[in-house]
C-alpha cells in the first residue's frame, strides 16, 4: 500500500486529501507546516516514524517555504519523490524547485483524481529510476543532474525489455557503463555480457571475431571459433564504436539481427543464437547514413531505443559526486578544498568523465593524502582559474547606461533560453538605502511576460514556452495581475486550494 505525506498549513486541506486518498488505497499522513514536516521527515529517516513513498507539499506556509521541504526530503529520504501543489508558482520558484529535485509542480485548483494520477506516476517512476540508479551506480555511472537522471529513468524502463539500444555520446562519457547497467537490470543479467570494440580489431579479423569460423575456413584457422555473437548466447552483446564497422559487415550484422542466427566463416549452415544487442558510438550515424557510409536499414534496427549520454560540461554539478566516487575507487585519502573544487567544477572537461577519472588517479599517485593544492592540478585544468566561473555560459552583453529599462536580452527562441542564473552575473549597484526586492522581482516578471507576449503577437501558448511555463500558469498570472490592477479579488470553488 503506497504511503503519502501531505504538507499544508491548512488543516482542512490535509483532512480532505487524507479522506480521499485513504479511500483510494493510500496510507496517509499529515504535517501542518514546514516545522511539522521536518519532524516527520527526520523520524522517517531515523526509522522511528512512518516511511513515505511520496511527499506532496504546499509552497507558501506561515512558518516557511515548501522548498525547504524539498531540500529535506532530497537530503534524508532520497527515494521519495516530491510533488509541489501551489497557486503561487513563479518562474524563479519553478526553476529552483526542479533544480532541487521536485518531480512536478501542480497548480491549484486540481481535481483529486488528477492529483492521484500524478502521485501514483511519481511513485512508479521513482521505483524504476531507483533500480536504474542502483544498477548504474554499481557500474560506476554516478551523478544526480537532471540530464543524467532523465537518461537513467529511460534506462530503467528499457532495460527489462529485449529491444536494441543505441548509446551515443562523446568519448569518455561512460557509454560502456550504461551498457553494463542495462545488462544488470535486464532479464539476461545471469547470462554473459560480451563487449567488443569494433575500432580496436583489424578489419581482416573482425568478421571471424564477431561471427566465428570453422576449422580450415582460411589460412591459420587451425581450430573452430564460436565468435562473439555465440559467446553472448542468453546474454548481452555490446558493440562499442559501431560506426567503425565496415559496410560489408554491416550487411551481415543486419542479417543476424533479423534472423537471430549466425553463419560462421566457412560454414554452410547458420546456427541459432539468442542475444540482446546494445551498441554505442561517438559518431553521428544519421550523418553517416546521409553520406552512404552506414546502412540506413541497420541504423533503424539499432536505434530502437536511443540513449544520449550528456558530456560532463553539461552536468558540472555532478563533478563533486564523481570526485568522491573516484577518490574512493583509488583508495585515496585526499580531500578537496573550496578553491580547488571551484576550479574543477568550472573546467570544461573535453575528455569528459574519463579525463576526470584520470586526474583523480594521477592525484592519488602524486598527492596520496591530505588536501589537494592548486599546484597539484595540471596546467590544462589550473588555467581555468582566471576565466569565467561557468565557462559554458556566455555572460550577456552589458546594457547601455542610457537605457536602464531595456527588456532583458536573454529571452530568446524556445528551447534556447539562457539560464536565469545569467541575470545574476550582470553588473548591479545596490542603492545606499536598499531596494524592495519583492517589487524588483515582480517588475522583472512583468517585463519578461510583456516581452514574451509582444514577441509572440499575444499568443499565450508560445509565450508560455518562451518563459518555460505551463499555459495555465501564465494565464493565472495574467488574471492575478489584471485583478490587482482593477482591485478585484476573484474567487470560486476549488477542489484543492
Amino acid at each position: 500500500m503506497p504511503s503519502v505525506l501531505f504538507v499544508d498549513d491548512e488543516r482542512g486541506i490535509v483532512a480532505a486529501l487524507s479522506r480521499y486518498f485513504l479511500k483510494a488505497g493510500f496510507d496517509t499522513f499529515g504535517a501542518y507546516g514546514v516545522a511539522d514536516a521536518m519532524v516527520a521527515i527526520d523520524r522517517a529517516a531515523e526509522g522511528t516514524g512512518p516511511k513515505f513513498d511520496v511527499v506532496c507539499t504546499d509552497l507558501s506556509m506561515p512558518d516557511g517555504n515548501g522548498l525547504e521541504v524539498v531540500r529535506a526530503v532530497r537530503r534524508k529520504l532520497s527515494h521519495a519523490p516530491v510533488v509541489m501543489l501551489t497557486a503561487y508558482a513563479s518562474i524563479s520558484t519553478t526553476v529552483e524547485a526542479m533544480r532541487l529535485g521536485c518531480v512536478t509542480i501542480l497548480e491549484k485548483p486540481i481535481e483529486m483524481a488528477s492529483l492521484e494520477k500524478e502521485l501514483r506516476s511519481a511513485i512508479g517512476n521513482s521505483k524504476s529510476v531507483a533500480g536504474g540508479v542502483a544498477a548504474a551506480g554499481a557500474a560506476g555511472l554516478v551523478g544526480s543532474s537532471p540530464a543524467l537522471s532523465d537518461l537513467l529513468a529511460t534506462l530503467a524502463r528499457v532495460a527489462p525489455t529485449s529491444s536494441s539500444v543505441l548509446i551515443t555520446g562523446e568519448s569518455g562519457t561512460g557509454k560502456e557503463l550504461v551498457a553494463q547497467a542495462i545488462h544488470s537490470l535486464s532479464r539476461r543479467a545471469q547470462g554473459p555480457l560480451v563487449a567488443v570494440n569494433c575500432a580496436a580489431i583489424p578489419e581482416a579479423l573482425l568478421e571471424s571475431e564477431l561471427f566465428g569460423h570453422v576449422k580450415g575456413a582460411f589460412t591459420g584457422a587451425m581450430s573452430s571459433r564460436a565468435g562473439r555473437f555465440r559467446d553472448a548466447h542468453n546474454g548481452t552483446l555490446f558493440l562499442d564504436e559501431i560506426g567503425e564497422l565496415p559496410l560489408a559487415l554491416q550487411s551481415k550484422l543486419l542479417r543476424v539481427l533479423q534472423d537471430k542466427s549466425v553463419l560462421p566463416v566457412g560454414a554452410s549452415q547458420p546456427e541459432a543464437v539468442d542475444f540482446r544487442l546494445v551498441a554505442a558510438t561517438n559518431r553521428n550515424l544519421e550523418d553517416m547514413v546521409a553520406t552512404g557510409t552506414f546502412r540506413s536499414d541497420l541504423f533503424y534496427r539499432l536505434n530502437v531505443v536511443p540513449l544520449l549520454l550528456p558530456p560532463l560540461r553539461d552536468r558540472l554539478g555532478d563533478v563533486p559526486v564523481l570526485l568522491k566516487h573516484f577518490i574512493a575507487k583509488f583508495g585515496g585519502k585526499m580531500h578537496i578544498g573550496h578553491e580547488v573544487m571551484a576550479i574543477l567544477v568550472a573546467h570544461r572537461w573535453p575528455g569528459n568523465v574519463r579525463e576526470l577519472e584520470n586526474l583523480v588517479e594521477r592525484l592519488s599517485v602524486l598527492r596520496g593524502e591530505g588536501e589537494v593544492l592548486l599546484s597539484d592540478l595540471p596546467t590544462s585544468v589550473r588555467g581555468v582559474a582566471t576565466s569565467s566561473p561557468v565557462p559554458s555560459v556566455r555572460p550577456p552583453a552589458p546594457q547601455p547606461a542610457a537605457a536602464p529599462q531595456a527588456s532583458p536580452a536573454f529571452l530568446s527562441t524556445p528551447g534556447t533560453q539562457a539560464p536565469l542564473a545569467a541575470l545574476s552575473r550582470r553588473p548591479t549597484s545596490l542603492p545606499p538605502n536598499g531596494v524592495d526586492l519583492q517589487a524588483v522581482l515582480a517588475d522583472l516578471e512583468d517585463r519578461l511576460i510583456a516581452e514574451a507576449l509582444e514577441r509572440t503577437g499575444g499568443n499565450r501558448n508560445q509565450a508560455a514556452r518562451f518563459l518555460g511555463l505551463n499555459r495555465t500558469t501564465l494565464v493565472e498570472k495574467l488574471r492575478k495581475k489584471a485583478r490587482g490592477a482593477g482591485g478585484g479579488t476573484g474567487g470560486g470553488n476549488e477542489p484543492v486550494t
